[in-house]
């Protein structure tokens, strides 16, 4: 099997590739960037970039797989997975918000099933979510910022928790003040820990996720939420199965993804990335949930681990139409329905999808994904129809199906500055397209 060479190496071609597939092989099959209307000269440019930040001290190190036209042309680790072992294309690495979309893709099996319909009210499956309050927010006369309980609107949908406009929350994300410590008594929010709640067990976490307010009333707002955790319970109880089992069956397998889960076992732990102690941005340090044991719940928001390889599968999948290697995981019309934009003009965004990730506007949101309305008006290059998300630790992956490019970054580097590292990788992949 080949493999293409490192920036700065003689040949801009292929290597030898030592390793089986699930500890680094090609998760696609090979072609030259040149038989695809890409430039293999241009590609280097990744490298060479990716190694000066390492470097400098902006993370530990990286893995970034690009495919166009569903094939493999350019695979790189550089840098250092640990302290001591060298990054490698089949290191793991904790997902965070790229789980989601595997989450959402399991709802939409079982819409596909006739088991859930978005229009559902997650009180369907769920008790105690249709006597949510919302926490509504305003100012007295003298301008201080006052709160009062409201019965919600109307019912949130699965289509809500799809789509973040649920009027749930992050404790590390909303300013509304009831909410935030609501989420905080309850566990779902830790001030020293990040998107960390593995230690409720998903009856625990339905219960208690009922007595707090909402930030919003549902489908009024799109605000980046624990929607698709709650999504992931809704799963559960529609399927009668564990979140992990479930992908694990339905979307895992399939796949192929053998590297993909919720926890790493001991057998697997020495290929776990982990982040600086402190990168150069922030001086400090971001710790990483423990993946080392299963967690008491599948967290569909944050939870899950992958490899470079086992997500550019998932991505080529969802280019195909929902199929990879003859394994149909989803309809056509279901991916179209899950990239289209489900926000239009009358839910409001503040800020909108693309700000949060990327830092600029120009991409609404669908069912699990961010998608691109236009050609312009974003900040970095794609097309109309694009979509993509990334993870808090600094992941990132886009489907462009216009250009038939799908590409993975991976580092373990929760900084400030993550965004200017997927917008850099993104710009760098399109400028080597020759046509």
């Amino acid at each position: 099997m080949m493999l293409f060479n490192r920036a700065g190496a003689a040949l801009t071609g292929f290597v030898l590739v030592l390793c089986a597939w699930g500890l680094g092989a090609q998760p696609l099959p090979l072609a030259k960037p040149e038989q695809v209307g890409m430039s293999a000269q241009r590609l280097a440019k990744v490298s060479e970039v990716l190694k000066k930040e390492v470097a400098d001290g902006s993370f530990r190190g990286a893995v970034v797989m690009v495919a166009r036209k569903g094939k493999l042309v350019y695979q790189d680790a550089v840098g250092m997975q640990t302290a001591s072992a060298k990054m490698t294309t089949g290191s793991i690495f904790r997902i965070y918000s790229m789980t989601k979309p595997l989450a959402s893709v399991a709802a939409m099996m079982l819409v596909e099933d006739g088991t859930i319909q978005l229009t559902d009210p997650v009180s369907k499956f769920l008790p105690g979510f249709d006597k949510l309050q919302v926490s509504v927010q305003s100012k007295d006369a003298a301008g201080n910022t006052t709160y009062a309980l409201v019965p919600q609107e109307r019912q949130m949908t699965v289509q809500d928790l799809l789509r973040h406009t649920s009027g749930l929350a992050y404790g590390e994300i909303t300013q509304n003040m009831p909410v935030k410590e609501g989420l905080e008594k309850i566990g779902a929010y830790r001030k020293d820990m990040d998107y960390e709640a593995r230690n409720m067990t998903p009856a625990e976490q339905i219960e208690r996720m009922a007595g707090v307010p909402l930030a919003f009333h549902p489908g009024t707002i799109w605000h980046y939420s624990l929607s698709v955790d709650v999504l992931g319970r809704v799963v559960e109880r529609a399927s009668g199965k564990r979140l992990a089992e479930f992908l694990e069956e339905r979307l895992f397998k399939p796949l192929k993804m053998t590297d993909s889960a919720f926890w790493v076992p001991a057998g697997k732990m020495s290929r776990l990335a982990e982040s600086l102690e402190k990168d150069r941005f922030a001086g400090r340090p971001f710790p990483l949930i423990d993946v080392s044991a299963p967690p008491k719940n599948d967290s569909g928001g944050a939870g899950a681990v992958s490899t470079a390889a086992d997500y550019l599968r998932f991505c080529q999948m969802m280019m195909n139409g929902g199929t990879l290697d003859g394994a149909r995981v989803l309809s056509r019309t279901t991916v179209k329905l899950m990239t289209s934009d489900h926000l239009g003009d009358f839910i409001r965004q503040t800020p909108q999808p693309g700000e949060l990730l990327l830092g600029t506007k120009g991409y609404s949101f669908g069912l699990g994904f961010a998608v691109r309305a236009g050609d312009g008006v974003a900040g970095v290059p794609g097309s109309a129809g694009e979509y993509m998300w990334a993870g808090y630790a600094g992941t990132y992956f886009w489907v462009d199906p216009k250009e038939q490019v799908t590409a993975v970054l991976m580092t373990q580097a929760a900084s400030p500055q993550r965004a200017y590292f997927r917008k850099l990788v993104k710009q760098l992949v399109y400028q080597a397209i020759t046509d």
